[in-house]
């Protein structure tokens, strides 16, 4: 079954200094991204690129929208194991190269730490754990629409 899903955001920029883009350093970087019925997120180009370091900027949203894919996937696929998720932590991390005055992400490396209540006596199978984050990856519709590797260092522990 294919469904076709829509989804608009508005991003207005805010760094008209009073002369426009006149010169490379005569303009700011700062943006707000907003979507119907959403707060704004304040944003910017990264601090290497004259931006705010105080605002997201392009990057940071990259890796923070393949995290919470990758996460809202992976509490799906556990519902379907019959895994009771009661923690989820991410430290996600990219690398990007640039190029003269382009560039690339070259790869992303998430870092899941999830943890989960076990039934009185069953044992912790890493093994599930490690087929679960691989069947959330395939379904993460943000990781498969990117031209680079998405890697998981996956950890999980038991909770109290």
């Amino acid at each position: 079954m294919n469904r076709e899903h829509h989804y608009s955001v508005d991003v207005a920029w805010l760094g008209n200094r009073g002369s426009g883009t006149s010169h490379y350093r005569e303009y700011g970087r700062q943006s707000a991204i907003t979507a119907r019925g959403k707060h704004p997120i304040d944003a910017s180009a990264d601090r290497t690129f004259h931006g705010d370091a105080d605002r997201w900027n392009p990057e940071e949203l990259l890796l923070a929208a393949l995290s919470e894919c990758h996460m809202l996937s992976f509490l799906h696929v556990a519902v379907g194991h019959g895994v009771v998720v009661t923690d989820y932590t991410d430290a996600a991390d990219g690398t990007m190269q640039q190029e003269g005055d382009g560039g690339r992400f070259t790869s992303v490396t998430l870092h899941p730490l999830v943890t989960v209540l076990l039934s009185d006596g069953a044992p912790l199978d890493p093994e599930l754990f490690e087929a679960m984050h691989r069947e959330a990856s395939e379904k993460c519709f943000i990781a498969n629409s990117v031209n680079f590797p998405v890697h998981h260092e996956p950890r999980v522990v038991v909770a109290d």
